[in-house]
């Protein structure tokens, strides 16, 4: 079972609580795994909470950054993305359904690879990684 960190900004969660529904489906092995945020980034307890995130992200082994329109202005989503890319893990970008056709990228992924919203795609790209 493969085991993914989903790094988004909280204004789109409701669109990513639909493609966690992909969990349940028995024909795909997936494990979602993330922290939602409701803490200003510089905040006292941004630390600790910097900590629990980075132990949920050590154990994924994918990390999927979904992308909506102000996702750029997230630091959160920068740093989880940063982080997972230090810690040498698979990242996928991905926009969210419905969303625009060209977007802003946070500052730590600038200039990856991103896909516009496909299930199928994401579901591939998720089991191809090591």
């Amino acid at each position: 079972m493969k085991r993914v960190f989903l790094s988004f900004k909280m204004e789109d969660k409701k669109q990513v609580d639909g493609i966690r529904l992909l969990s349940w489906n028995e024909n795909v092995g997936l494990e979602f795994y993330d922290e939602s945020v409701r803490v200003a980034y510089k905040s006292e307890n941004a630390p600790y909470i910097r900590g629990r995130i980075k132990e949920k992200i050590s154990r994924a082994s994918v990390t999927v950054g979904f992308l909506g329109v102000n996702t750029a202005q997230s630091e959160w989503v920068d740093w989880e993305l940063s982080t997972s890319l230090s810690l040498g893990k698979t990242l996928i970008l991905m926009g969210l359904p419905n969303g625009p056709g060209t977007l802003i990228l946070p500052p730590s992924v600038r200039g990856k690879e991103w896909w516009l919203w496909n299930m199928n795609l994401l579901q591939q790209l998720i089991e191809q990684a090591p």
